[in-house]
């Protein structure tokens, strides 16, 4: 057989390369690095390197240089030309170059027993035992952007589910409810566990609802869609917008639609005009469409689960109906916590928590800030800056009315007893 040449990458030399690739596996698993990556670094360029015999490609070794590292994105041969050191030769001629522009460390990465793999071991590249490679897909596919901006929709940024301090019973009902089934469809499938498609939280004004929506596409890594009635009802007519807006979402492959203060939308009919019961119909149908796909989530909230229709909470809709009450005392020191560091302030946080009885998450948060502003005035005024103390703290709890009374208390707790379904 011909002897090959190997030479630096050319402009013309793609079409070649693109065909040797396509030749080229043996495992039938996927590379590390598509196809597209290994185009996008031969037109940047980064170095590569082709072996040229009979007057075309017959093999190519392709880099990305970030800094003093490089990645062998690919490594390549046309059948023909296996086990005859052509692969140890690419190698040696790209590392060379890539050594020679000030690259201290080259990176491989290929499945086991793939096209590539022995050259790599005769260059005395060593593989790294004990290493774990680990993966991820976005849930948001390139095609799906522009429809994510023209709705609305957001993806929040993550971690977001680790920064919700306290409600550590809330947060582990909806990890285990919503959260798990969600993200591990084929192992609840084993278990006879059908994932959510829509869940209803309930509860005071201020105790979260929405941060635990938005945490949790955060934790899903899905796009966040919060639909607004009053928008919807301005450009279309509310019962026209909601048919409208789930026919949009239907496109999507994962998104979490939430839906704030639903009772505006899905209050009881009894007595109401045709109009308003017009929208509830159209809402119950879009629920009913929405729970035929996959990979999605509806989070509807409301402050008072009394006035929602009937209907809409029949079993079949809402898969949970999720109480969200005011943070215990555990939950309340996690919370003053979260705030006290950034403040730099020196205070008890247990004494605070005991003093906050019924105060809800928004409760807490308007103190802590109620207190850093007015430290941060007195500083302004003074030159001094000295941190916030207990005692800051506790005047302020005590200027401060909490959302959760024993009225309301007791009314949630009711509203838990005949609604809750967890």
């Amino acid at each position: 057989m011909t002897s090959w040449l190997i030479r630096d990458y050319a402009r013309e030399d793609l079409e070649g390369v693109i065909r040797v690739d396509t030749e080229s596996g043996t495992t039938g698993e996927p590379p590390l690095f598509p196809l597209a990556d290994v185009v996008t670094a031969l037109l940047a360029p980064h170095p590569a390197v082709v072996a040229v015999a009979d007057g075309g490609v017959v093999g190519a070794a392709v880099s990305r240089v970030e800094g003093e590292r490089a990645w062998i994105l690919r490594l390549c041969m046309a059948p023909a030309w296996r086990g005859q050191g052509l692969g140890s030769a690419l190698v040696t001629a790209l590392e060379r170059r890539l050594f020679a522009d000030g690259v201290h460390t080259v990176h491989a990465a290929l499945p086991d027993g793939e096209t590539g793999v022995a050259a790599l071991r005769n260059c005395a590249f060593a593989a790294r035992p004990g290493l774990v490679f680990f993966e991820k897909h976005g849930a948001v596919t390139p095609r799906a952007v522009s429809m994510l901006s023209a709705l609305g929709a957001e993806l929040p940024a993550g971690g977001q589910w680790k920064k919700v301090a306290g409600m550590r019973r809330e947060k582990r009902l909806i990890e285990r409810r919503l959260v798990l089934p969600l993200a591990e469809p084929e192992l609840a499938g084993r278990h006879g566990v059908e994932p959510p498609h829509a869940v209803m939280l309930f509860g005071p004004p201020g105790t979260g609802k929405s941060t635990f929506a938005r945490a949790t596409a955060s934790r899903l890594g899905w796009p966040f869609l919060e639909l607004f009635p009053a928008r919807l009802a301005a450009e279309y007519g509310l019962a026209a917008g909601l048919s409208r807006r789930f026919e949009d979402i239907a496109q999507l492959e994962h998104v979490l639609v939430f839906i704030d203060e639903v009772e505006e939308v899905a209050g009881t009919r009894s007595g109401a005009d045709a109009t308003a019961v017009g929208v509830v119909n159209e809402l119950l149908k879009a629920i009913v469409r929405f729970r035929a796909q996959d990979g999605r989530l509806l989070v509807c909230a409301t402050n008072d689960v009394t006035a929602l229709d009937p209907a809409f909470l029949r079993h079949g809709r809402f898969d949970y109906v999720l109480p969200l009450g005011p943070p215990d005392e555990e939950a309340r020191t996690a919370l003053w916590e979260s705030y006290l560091a950034p403040a730099g302030a020196e205070a008890d946080s247990a004494a605070l928590a005991s003093a906050s009885a019924g105060f809800t998450p928004a409760d807490i948060a308007h103190v802590a800030r109620t207190v850093s502003q007015a430290r941060f005035e007195r500083t302004v005024d003074t030159g001094v800056q000295t941190p916030p103390g207990t005692d800051d703290y506790l005047a302020t709890i005590r200027r401060t009315h909490p959302t959760v009374g024993p009225a309301l208390a007791e009314e949630f707790a009711d509203q838990c007893e005949r609604f809750a379904r967890v």
